[in-house]
């Protein structure tokens, strides 16, 4: 089950993509769709045919993020945070073998790999949740059982 949570960032990135889609991507397809048609036979039009596939795309997307924004619950940062990991912490973690990961609590609509952003749903951050400097997190991987040690914490 998803987490309604989402940082104020998040919620933005969001908002920006909903707007773009509706104000202009959609109106632009519309165009190139309307201009398609006009060129007379739609059973053979590519371009009609392609547009038409698009624009059901952008409906589709537009719908998930109207309804999706509905449900999102923002989670500010709060000072009484501070010394705890909770939502839209960064947390620098190490492992006996000296490997270092930094990964960032937020929700399932913001996970970002390349950026170690990575759900409040994954074990790894449940068993983060409340864990204050050089405490021992033990996570449940699908390869095994790995402990780890938090160095640091901080909010953005």
């Amino acid at each position: 089950m998803k987490t309604n949570l989402v940082t104020p960032a998040g919620w933005n990135t969001l908002d920006r993509e909903l707007k773009y889609l509706w104000k202009e991507k959609r109106p632009q397809v519309t165009r190139a769709v309307s201009e398609a048609a006009a060129l007379g036979d739609r059973s053979e039009n590519a371009e009609y045919k392609e547009g038409k596939r698009e624009l059901r795309s952008i409906d589709r997307r537009l719908r998930f993020l109207m309804k999706r924004l509905e449900e999102l619950e923002i989670v500010h940062y709060a000072p009484s945070q501070e010394g705890k990991v909770y939502f839209g912490a960064y947390v620098e973690l190490e492992n006996d073998d000296e490997v270092k990961a930094t990964y960032r609590l937020v929700g399932p609509d913001e996970i970002d790999v390349a950026n170690n952003h990575i759900t409040i749903d994954s074990p790894m951050a449940r068993a983060l949740i409340g864990k204050q400097v050089d405490d021992e997190v033990t996570v449940n991987t699908p390869s095994g059982v790995k402990i780890w040690y938090v160095n640091k914490i901080y909010y953005r």
